[in-house]
Formats: structure tokens, sequence, C-alpha cells
């Protein structure tokens, strides 16, 4: 059933207003008809709604409320990534998988081996772009928030940002002493009651300078390898964020 994200706002007594790109989706691509049912989720609280279609305008459309429940897609871990910018579509691609795998945020990263080099401009463009796709991806796979992506940062400005997670985790392939493995069996103590909070920090295609890596383990970060293999940037976040979640997360029915 298709699902849709609205503000607190669009909710009147025992109906929700759906607006924006949204109505064109509904009606023109969908080509949904009153009394068809959707689900909707209010991003403010992360409730989730059944609402039957009662009424199409040229800008809105008012739907019934059915039903109001609560799920659990979302995952105790919080897991925020830190991507160095790839080249290309690679970044949609790293959006849309993370989102689908259950990451809480996504922070563009600019390092001195990235070969993409954008302006303040196209940085706007961009992160309004991956934002779009962030809130696609959600919308698909049933999530009852949508992932931040962040404003681009450099590495001094993510640096400020360690002391707010359990662990930080810096993906090296030059580290030949802590793998993931170790490192995950090391944050077990962490009671399972706790929302335990994980940052990944991952290098573009060329790998993340060994300036920065000694800088950013000064400030806290555990440098560790992902095994004897060399993955590719955009298969990174992917491979971590299934083993942090296969790991950590509290599955409820």
């Amino acid at each position: 059933m298709p699902k849709f994200f609205i503000n607190s706002n669009q909710i009147e007594n025992e109906n929700i207003i759906i607006i924006g790109e949204d109505v064109n989706h509904i009606k023109n691509v969908l080509r949904m008809k009153i009394d068809d049912e959707i689900t909707v989720c209010n991003i403010d609280d992360s409730s989730n709604y059944l609402a039957k279609i009662n009424e199409f305008d040229k800008t809105k459309i008012i739907c019934k409320i059915s039903e109001k429940f609560q799920t659990t897609t979302e995952s105790n871990i919080k897991v925020h990534i830190y991507q160095g910018l790839p080249k290309a579509d690679k970044m949609e691609l790293i959006i849309q998988k993370s989102v689908e795998l259950g990451v809480d945020a996504i922070t563009p990263v600019e390092m001195k081996r990235c070969v993409v080099k954008l302006d303040g401009k196209d940085k706007i463009k961009k992160t309004e772009r991956w934002q779009k796709i962030a809130e696609v991806a959600a919308k698909q796979c049933g999530r009852d928030i949508i992932p931040e992506i962040c404003n681009i940062k450099n590495i001094k400005e993510i640096a400020e940002d360690f002391s707010s997670y359990n662990a930080v985790l810096l993906c090296y392939e030059n580290e030949k002493n802590l793998f993931l493995k170790k490192a995950l069996k090391e944050m077990e103590n962490v009671s399972v009651n706790e929302e335990l909070k994980i940052a990944v920090i991952i290098g573009p295609e060329g790998g993340i300078d060994i300036s920065e890596v000694e800088f950013m383990e000064q400030k806290g970060a555990r440098v560790i390898s992902l095994g004897n293999r060399i993955l590719r940037t955009e298969t990174v976040a992917l491979s971590l964020l299934s083993i942090i979640m296969y790991e950590f997360e509290r599955n409820e029915i």
C-alpha cells in the first residue's frame, strides 16, 4: 500500500490533507480513486494512519482517517554515515540503499582525495536532490522517518560530532590490527535497552588520506579494517549497515 509523509498541521480532526508533490503522484502516477486507501505517517511523532481518499482538489487531497497505528520499522540503532563524496551517481545509490537498511542520517564529506568538487550553489542543489531520494526510499520501504541528508561538511567539522556517539568507526584499508568484528564485539556491553548511536566514516574512491586518518583518530575515531579485500566506496555503507543491524537491532513484532 502506498505510504506518504505529512506534518501535524496536515491533520484536521478526522481528516488528513495531502499537499505538494504527493497530490500529483496519487492522482496521475498511481491513478488512485475515491475510497482507495493509503498509509500516512506523521513525521512529527512517527504516528501512522490508514486513510481513505474522500476528495480530490487541484492542490490537495482530503483523506478520512480509518485507523491510527504504530509500527516497529525504526531501529534502536542509530547509524550516521559520514560518506566521502564519490563520483557520478554513486551517492544516490548509497543514500537509497542505506535508507532501506535503516540509516538514521548521512553526511557527505569533503576529503583530500575526493574527485568531486562542489561550490556553494551546487552543494545546495545536490543536498536537496539527495534529500528527495531519501524521502522516496523511505516511502518505498515503509520507514517512519525520512533520514536526514545533512549539509556537506569537511573533516574538521565532522570531528566536532564525535562525542555524540557510543562509537565512531573509521574504515581504513591500511589498518591491520583492529577488525570490524572485534570492534563490534567490544560494543556488546552497551545495554540492550539503550539507544546505540554509531558513526561510520567512509572514504571516497581514492580512500582517506593518512593525515585525515590521524586527525580523526586523535579526535576519538576508532580506525578499523573491513577485512582482506578492499571494497568500493559504494559497497562499504551497505555492508556495514547490514552487519551492524544484524548484530544489535532488536526485532520486535
